[in-house]
């Protein structure tokens, strides 16, 4: 069947609205993803599909033992950064999540058993769990404003699995910091509750390795998954999966299969990953950044500072507050505003005269037709630019005669 020209057309002719010059973008999954100038040139370099295969090794024909592009070095020295001991690169942190619950499970021969995971886990998490055959204990949190997880919870959830099933867990998941309200967890605290109880610790660290100095072995982390695309200035889809050595020997288990006739094997290759993973732009786009990263981790603090100015400053608007823990420990915001759902109530536009008012603005990010409540993220916004965006929702809320204190 022939397809339409025009839709063809369409296929070439592809532009991004939120990468205009001159825009700033405060989409909160997008901010710690901004490409840096070496990445973009790395991406046209290796953009053909298999471009990183041309110096596979022949004894050893697997993605993490390539020299050349130096992905084999880059792991290496990723592990370090990350205070981790082995690392592999799979298309998302929620596969990171998958794997390693499918291998424990395993390893373990549990069916049917337990993760214990926060309330607030990524909806990837609980797929993850749901996938590898695993049921999901959840850990509460206070509810509004703060939504704080009450860690203390995780040993009580833990001893209600082997009351009910007569094991243990097969992991407890902690995530480091939540999509929603972007509450910053004490991810140690957790990880000695789960080793009390001999059960591997896994840290969903998407919303903070990338951006925030973070070791592995000083906060007693198993496993820690996290994500290029959302965090360390790389395209989709990369997946960050670190392990102790101790558990690299379950999760890469390679693989044993045997062919009945042919008598083939493959005893090279990881079995959970399939042999290799992500290949081409994605991985050298990782790897393009991975020096700006490095260096980047160092000003978190000041980045910090930059998302508790926002705050101070939305918070003079009539109606309008930060839910989630304060004072804030990370760039996500969640941000409530009676004043704006008012607003929106009687505009012709009704929840996307906000959207729409920030766009005229070169403001873009917020997502469209939410007012009441909305997310944000400043990582990496200079402060001219942080203090352009409060002023700009000052602006919007005085227009439409909301006080500002």
């Amino acid at each position: 069947m022939e397809i339409p020209k025009q839709n063809l057309q369409r296929y070439t002719n592809l532009t991004r609205e939120f990468t205009k010059p001159g825009y700033i973008n405060l989409n909160p999954i997008q901010r710690g993803g901004v490409l840096t100038e070496e990445a973009r040139r790395a991406i046209l370099e290796f953009g053909d599909g298999y471009s990183v295969c041309d110096w596979c090794p022949a004894k050893t024909p697997r993605l993490d033992m390539i020299e050349r592009p130096p992905i084999k070095q880059f792991l290496e020295d990723m592990a370090r950064f990350l205070g981790m001991d082995v690392v592999r690169i799979v298309t998302r942190c929620r596969e990171a999540k998958f794997i390693t619950f499918l291998m424990l499970a395993r390893h373990r021969g549990v069916k049917d058993g337990y993760v214990v995971i926060d309330s607030l886990a990524h909806y990837s998490t609980y797929l993850a769990a749901e996938l590898a055959g695993l049921r999901i204990k959840e850990v509460p949190n206070s509810g509004y404003p703060e939504y704080r997880v009450d860690l203390d919870v995780y040993a009580e959830k833990i001893e209600e699995v082997k009351r009910e099933t007569g094991e243990y867990p097969v992991a407890v998941l902690l995530t480091h910091v939540d999509y929603q309200y972007g509450n910053l967890n004490d991810a140690k605290k957790v990880a000695r509750i789960a080793h009390d109880y001999d059960v591997p610790f896994v840290l969903n660290a998407a919303y903070t390795a990338g951006l925030m100095p973070i070791n592995g072995k000083e906060l007693e982390v198993d496993v820690l998954v996290g994500s290029g695309h959302k965090s360390w200035a790389a395209s989709a889809p990369t997946g960050i999966l670190a392990m102790t050595e101790e558990m690299a020997k379950i999760i890469l288990a390679r693989s044993k299969i045997v062919g009945d006739w042919s008598g083939r094997s493959f005893p090279q290759k990881e079995l959970a990953l399939l042999g290799c993973t992500v290949m081409g732009a994605p991985i050298v786009s990782l790897m393009a950044s991975f020096p700006h990263v490095v260096e980047r981790v160092k000003r978190w603090s000041e980045e910090v500072e930059k998302a508790r100015y926002l705050v101070e400053q939305m918070e003079r608007i009539e109606g309008t507050r930060q839910l989630g823990v304060k004072p804030k420990e990370h760039t996500l915001i969640h941000i409530e505003s009676e004043g704006f759902f008012k607003i929106s109530q009687k505009h012709k536009r009704k929840g996307y005269f906000l959207y729409h008012e920030l766009k005229k603005k070169k403001i873009v990010g917020i997502q469209p037709g939410m007012t009441k409540h909305f997310k944000l993220n400043t990582y990496g916004l200079s402060w001219d630019e942080v203090k352009y965006v409060a002023n700009a929702f000052i602006e919007i809320a005085e227009k439409y005669g909301l006080q500002v204190s």
